[in-house]
């Protein structure tokens, strides 16, 4: 059986969110809805689509891929649960279809495998526009100060099943990246990757787990991740949620941030939770480990491919200074000029 997911050309993608649809179609006649309208969102981990109805509610729609099994789904939405009713958090929450399932396993073209459909409510709000303001950045380290608190207190229950984020996951992203890295690498940045890559195994493999400095995290939290309503930020899309380091989940955060709004988005998130005297030089071995995965992650979409080639003059110059031992997070880095692929 084929991937429901797989694609590789804008043909092959084409034809993906075709099919994508019509198993959107056939899973909301499963719901008591009365919907008006389907609007398709984006396709990543997973497909989704924002579901309009008659009401003022609406909906979130998603298809999932693999790479989550029925078992690690349903425990997302065990604790996204548990965020809106133990802690007052306002995410999206599963919705149960009329069989009262909230995994559905959707029929879809012969020869490939059925997705998984899961909906959920609608979180309202707006994404940042623009430049952050100091206030938004500090706001969302707050945010995800909260969220590792309560995580740190949520009681995993029986079956609770979730990816974890370490070397493991790390390596099989990086078998993906030796597949296709020449769409956007030279040979000689490649070798600076590698090098790269095993200095972060290797802190990886040092660094001990703690209930202080490990447990349950979104793994996702950039902005595109967060929406504001009445300026309180909320978070959205746990879709990556798993175990890991609460600094791996802070370092895809300040990826996208200026070395001083990283250092506000650090303060709001030391208002609520602590780190140690020492976290500098882990969060920047995460916040390069997270860089190689996201250029893993669109690594195979052509579509992905001009900007990753765009971006290799920033990325190489935040690898130079990792492997050259120096402290980056809050100074501001040159980019360096680097071969074409």
């Amino acid at each position: 059986m084929k991937k429901f997911f797989h694609f590789d050309s804008e043909e092959s993608r084409q034809a993906l969110l075709a099919r994508a649809r019509r198993v959107a179609l056939t899973a909301l006649q499963q719901y008591e809805l009365e919907w008006n309208c389907i609007r398709f969102i984006q396709l990543s981990d997973t497909i989704t689509y924002k579901i309009e109805t008659n009401t003022s509610n609406s909906y979130l729609l998603r298809i999932h891929s693999d790479r989550m099994n029925q078992e690690e789904i349903y425990s997302e939405l065990l604790f996204l649960n548990e965020l809106r009713s133990a802690h007052d958090f306002i995410v999206p929450v599963g919705i149960a279809s009329i069989h009262d399932s909230y995994v559905l396993e959707c029929v879809t073209e012969e020869g490939y495998n059925r997705p998984f459909v899961t909906l959920m409510s609608w979180v309202d709000g707006e994404h940042s526009s623009g430049e952050f303001t100091d206030s938004l950045v500090y706001s969302m380290g707050v945010l995800m100060g909260k969220l590792h608190e309560a995580s740190s207190r949520f009681v995993t229950p029986y079956h609770f099943v979730r990816p974890h984020w370490g070397i493991t996951s790390f390596l099989s992203d990086i078998r993906k990246l030796e597949r296709y890295y020449a769409k956007f690498l030279s040979s000689s940045a490649w070798n600076q990757y590698q090098l790269a890559i095993d200095k972060i195994i290797d802190h990886l493999e040092g660094m001990d787990q703690t209930d202080q400095n490990y447990g349950l995290i979104h793994a996702d939290l950039h902005s595109g991740n967060v929406v504001f309503c009445n300026e309180q930020p909320h978070p959205i899309d746990f879709g990556r949620c798993g175990y890991g380091y609460y600094l791996y989940d802070m370092a895809g955060a300040l990826l996208e941030l200026s070395p001083k709004q990283r250092q506000l988005y650090i303060q709001g998130y030391e208002s609520v939770k602590s780190l140690d005297m020492d976290y500098i030089h882990k969060l920047e071995c995460f916040f390069v480990m997270i860089m190689i995965e996201n250029y893993s992650h669109h690594s195979s979409d052509p579509t992905e491919t001009s900007n990753l080639i765009h971006e290799q003059k920033y990325a190489q110059a935040y690898i130079k200074e990792y492997l050259h031992g120096n402290t980056f997070l809050f100074k501001g880095i040159d980019p360096i000029e680097v071969d074409q692929p």
